[in-house]
């Protein structure tokens, strides 16, 4: 696996590594070994999978809150997604900034989110699913989120979403 480090300490895009021959290829979508080598958790409690119909959908921003903070390693499995991460550690030098990464289903990379960030995507195609790895079970009493278009972030998402669940409506703005 090839782990490119983004600007944003902790958050990792993971690019396969392939061995082609004349069938295709192969190669490792996740080797614990080689995330612990990189310092990064290893660990996979819960695995899921999101299937949204329609292009424009939203999900997010979520995170958990400690004692249930998680990492993710989240990959596009069909269709594509413009998937956005905030840090929200207070500590690290890059508090409050976002990046974005489109994940698809043909580049095959995967986005590695450490734990103290929010997560949240907006499909770029009907029928996409997005597949995630999660470091921690999920806990709804440390369930959180913000709002999608909180001003203080100005996230440039690349168009404006047609579906969004109540509850992610619902989300007020982030509180430092």
């Amino acid at each position: 696996m090839i782990f490119t480090e983004t600007r944003l300490r902790g958050a990792f895009i993971v690019e396969p590594e392939r061995i082609e021959d004349e069938r295709g290829f192969f190669a490792r979508s996740f080797c614990s070994r080689e995330f612990k080598e990189k310092g990064l958790d290893a660990v996979c409690v819960q695995s899921n999978i999101s299937f949204n119909k329609m292009k424009r959908t939203l999900r997010g921003m979520h995170y958990q809150i400690p004692p249930h903070a998680e990492a993710k390693l989240v990959r596009c499995t069909m269709g594509s997604i413009f998937d956005v991460i905030i840090d929200l550690r207070p500590s690290s030098n890059t508090y409050l900034h976002w990046i974005s990464v489109e994940l698809t289903a043909h580049n095959r990379r995967q986005l590695f989110i450490a734990a103290g960030f929010a997560h949240g995507f907006l499909t770029l195609e009907d029928e996409t699913e997005v597949s995630y790895q999660m470091s921690e079970f999920y806990a709804p009493g440390s369930a959180r989120g913000i709002r999608w278009d909180d001003p203080l972030f100005a996230i440039e998402w690349p168009a404006s979403p047609l579906c969004i669940s109540p509850k992610d409506q619902q989300y007020l703005p982030f509180v430092r």
